[in-house]
């Protein structure tokens, strides 16, 4: 379940065999997205034994194939078997709902909206040659120049309703001045800045190349992948961008191209969402947060389901946690695993 390799000889424990020590629960998936699945079972358990009642039908759900799009997973059951979520008004998923402390004050990240995912390909073909020869259509040389300029290209900062509040309410958490940049924000933020920083802009990484067989070939075609995130409704604009930059000797595919999202977060399930954190951790802050990655919430808003990103988690204040998502050594508290559940129990119960 939503889960990547992990190299066991990186890590200090065996990262699949959950172990428990210093407090926190080891293992690749333990940040993304185990720990959610554990504390929706865990929750859905007490509420059996207890023989309480929801207000309303719960489908719970659990999807293979996250990490690789969802095409064999929740785009599948999506397309397939929508009778399965008749009725759904709104989803809740991973990675939203954990805190970050910020000016000493504990903030929760209630995700609203993620990014677009496109996975594209660059491909380049050319005349091979001899490599001892003057040889200006290179295949290489053309994909390389190409993937610098993607690598290089500087998004410009791009607000939508979700990271205008998210922009503005954390400047007044964090003491900052109106006037305040993105950038002064994020240096404000120090080890959290990588959470919300790619909530501000397009990115576009190359991830791969591949091409030629020996030093003195060389080849007629050469590759790469690139992992594109857009603001949700820039997929095409950005895409057209891309085509420009790389130009016509470079031909474009896709692997994956998906949609981004953005719902309200005064919606009746966020506000609910913010009851429940408040109930449980009076005094927090919570704050709508967008994700540069993606959930299975993307399928399910093909159905007119609203997607929150609600795995409510309090963390302590040292622990980097976006440092954590497919990281060595990746870890949960325990705690927080207890606290969470406490939420999303209430969660089920009430809403």
């Amino acid at each position: 379940m939503d889960v990547v390799p992990a190299v066991a000889s990186e890590w200090s424990v065996d990262p699949f065999a959950g172990v428990v020590r210093d407090g926190y629960l080891w293992g690749r998936g333990a940040i993304d997205m185990k720990h959610m699945v554990a504390m929706m079972v865990a929750s859905l358990e007490r509420v059996f034994k207890d023989g309480r009642k929801p207000n309303r039908d719960i489908i719970f759900a659990l999807f293979a194939d996250e990490e690789a799009g969802g095409r064999f997973g929740s785009h599948y059951m999506v397309d397939n078997h929508p009778e399965f979520f008749s009725g759904a008004e709104a989803a809740i998923s991973e990675i939203g709902g954990y805190s970050i402390t910020a000016n000493d004050q504990r903030v929760y990240l209630l995700q609203t909206a993620e990014k677009a995912l496109i996975w594209m390909n660059l491909k380049v073909t050319a005349e091979p040659a001899h490599g001892s020869l003057v040889h200006k259509e290179n295949a290489v040389s053309i994909l390389s120049e190409a993937v610098t300029k993607i690598a290089n290209h500087e998004w410009p900062i791009n607000l939508t309703p979700t990271t205008e509040v998210m922009f503005s309410e954390l400047k007044r958490i964090l003491g900052l001045n109106l006037e305040s940049s993105v950038q002064d924000l994020l240096t404000a933020l120090g080890q959290h800045s990588k959470v919300v920083s790619a909530s501000f802009q397009n990115t576009s990484n190359p991830t791969g190349i591949s091409a030629g067989y020996k030093h003195n070939v060389i080849p007629a075609v050469a590759s790469a992948t690139i992992d594109i995130r857009t603001i949700p409704g820039q997929e095409t604009e950005v895409i057209n961008i891309i085509q420009e930059l790389v130009g016509p000797k470079v031909e474009i595919s896709f692997v994956n191209r998906d949609i981004g999202l953005e719902e309200n977060f005064y919606s009746p399930i966020a506000e609910k969402a913010k009851e429940l954190l408040l109930r449980h951790d009076p005094g927090a802050e919570i704050i709508p947060l967008m994700i540069s990655g993606g959930t299975d919430n993307k399928a399910l808003k093909k159905l007119g389901i609203a997607g929150y990103g609600f795995a409510p988690l309090q963390m302590p204040e040292n622990l980097n946690f976006s440092k954590l998502f497919h990281g060595i050594d990746e870890r949960i508290p325990l705690q927080a695993l207890e606290f969470g559940t406490d939420v999303l129990t209430d969660l089920i119960l009430e809403f």
